[in-house]
């Protein structure tokens, strides 16, 4: 079965590029359609009726020869692509374990890290401090602490490995690369985790990686 794909995505989002990330490595072709999350276009009465109800951003849409699906959650989106893709598929290993272990790190980077660091890179690089509300404002020290909590306990993994699960990059990779080498934007010191760093380095050497837009 042939399925084409479609990326409804505003370009500065991690979440949106972990997508467009997975599916370069893959070789798979992946169209896109751009909203701006600022401006409310993932909120109008069409985009709610018929891409996602949530009013949110990524959505994967998929087309075969079934109706035309529509996959939210960004990782939901980047196992879909890496199980569907043909051939042997070393962004999800074969060990049922390292698939748990990987699928943990995919859930530590949307409760713990995401929520942290991604925040406040929209809100100062995006929103501007300026621009916060008073409650806002009052969050922005525990996610300071809660996000560096989180590089912490990944530069502490890194110390001891190239990868977050096995030998070579997986899914787990691309969630925490996403947003993580993107940090300084929300006011965190990438130089303070030198085996993040490394791992960057590593993230950005793999055939068929692309930059985020």
């Amino acid at each position: 079965m042939t399925e084409a794909y479609t990326l409804h995505e505003d370009p500065r989002s991690g979440n949106c590029y972990k997508i467009k990330l997975t599916a370069a490595l893959l070789g798979l072709p992946l169209a896109t359609k751009q909203y701006d999350i600022l401006q409310g276009e993932t909120r109008t009465p069409d985009f709610l009726a018929n891409v996602n109800a949530n009013g949110r951003i990524p959505v994967l849409e998929i087309e075969s020869d079934q109706p035309t699906r529509f996959l939210p959650e960004s990782n939901a989106a980047c196992w879909y692509l890496a199980s569907a893709a043909n051939g042997e598929n070393a962004l999800i290993p074969q060990d049922s374990f390292a698939q748990a272990d990987m699928l943990r790190w995919m859930f530590f980077e949307q409760y713990n890290h995401e929520p942290n660091i991604a925040t406040l890179r929209f809100w100062l690089h995006f929103v501007g401090e300026a621009n916060l509300s008073d409650q806002q404002r009052a969050q922005m020290m525990a996610k300071r602490i809660a996000g560096c909590d989180a590089l912490k306990i990944m530069d502490d993994h890194l110390s001891r490995r190239n990868w977050m699960v096995g030998k070579g990059a997986t899914l787990a990779d691309i969630a925490l690369f996403a947003y993580t080498h993107v940090a300084e934007e929300g006011g965190f010191g990438l130089g303070d985790y030198p085996a993040i760093e490394a791992w960057l380095g590593r993230i950005r050497a793999l055939p068929g990686f692309i930059p985020m837009a």
